[in-house]
C-alpha cells in the first residue's frame, strides 16, 4: 500500500529543493509525478521556486475548492500510470484536501509527499499542516539553523525589515515587503519582547 509522507521545516529548510531533487529522480528513472501546489502560493505564479534558484512547473496549481482525489484519479486513469504525486506549500492546503490526499495514498495506491511548515508566524498551526500531522503514515522534519547557530523552528515575518506580531495568517514571501527568517525559540521570544517594549513606548 503507498504511504502518505508530511516533510516539514521552517523557512530555507530545503523543502522545495528536496522536491525538485525527487521529481527529477523519479522522471530520470521514465516515472511519472504530478507536482502540486496550492493557488494561494502565487509566488511563481505555475511554477515552483526554490531559494537556490530552481524552478519546477507545476502540473496542478489548487483552488480551494479542488477535490484533490478526484482529480489525481482521473491523471491516473487518463496516464495508465502515476508513480508519485509531490505536492508544495502544503500547508495551505484544507482540511479536506488533505484528508483527500490520504485517500490517493490508500484507495488510487499513490505514494503522497508533502512538502511544508508546520506552524505560522505566530506559532499557530495551519489547517492544512494540522491534518497532515494526523494523517500522514510518515512523518520527517527537514531541520535548518537561526542565525544564532540553534535549530530553527519559528518562521518570524519581517515587513520592511523589522519582525512583526500581528497580522493575517498568509502573507507571501517576497511579496509587499514580506520577508521570513527561520529562528530558534529563544531568538524568537527575544524579538517579540523588543517589539511588545517597542510598541509599548
Amino acid at each position: 500500500m503507498a504511504k502518505l509522507y508530511f516533510r516539514y521545516g521552517a523557512m530555507s529548510s530545503g523543502k522545495t529543493t528536496a522536491l525538485i531533487q525527487v521529481a527529477h529522480n523519479y522522471r530520470e528513472r521514465g516515472m511519472k509525478t504530478v507536482i502540486v501546489k496550492p493557488a494561494i502560493d502565487s509566488k511563481g505564479e505555475d511554477k515552483i521556486l526554490s531559494r537556490l534558484d530552481i524552478a519546477r512547473d507545476v502540473d496542478i496549481v489548487a483552488a480551494k475548492t479542488d477535490d484533490l482525489f478526484e482529480i489525481l484519479g482521473e491523471l491516473k486513469d487518463q496516464n495508465g500510470a502515476l508513480h508519485c504525486v509531490l505536492v508544495d506549500e502544503a500547508q495551505f492546503l484544507t482540511r479536506d484536501q488533505a484528508e483527500q490526499l490520504f485517500r490517493t495514498a490508500v484507495l488510487h495506491d499513490i505514494p503522497v509527499i508533502c512538502y511544508g511548515l508546520r506552524s505560522d508566524f505566530l506559532l499557530q498551526g495551519f489547517e492544512g499542516s494540522a491534518e497532515l500531522l494526523l494523517l500522514a503514515h510518515s512523518i520527517e522534519e527537514l531541520k535548518t539553523i537561526c542565525r544564532c547557530g540553534r535549530k530553527a523552528l519559528a518562521n518570524a515575518r519581517k515587513i520592511n525589515g523589522r519582525f512583526v506580531f500581528e497580522g493575517d495568517q498568509v502573507a507571501i514571501d517576497g511579496q509587499d515587503n514580506v520577508k521570513y527568517e527561520s529562528l530558534c525559540g529563544q531568538c524568537y521570544y527575544a524579538y517579540k519582547d523588543k517589539n511588545v517594549e517597542r510598541d509599548a513606548t
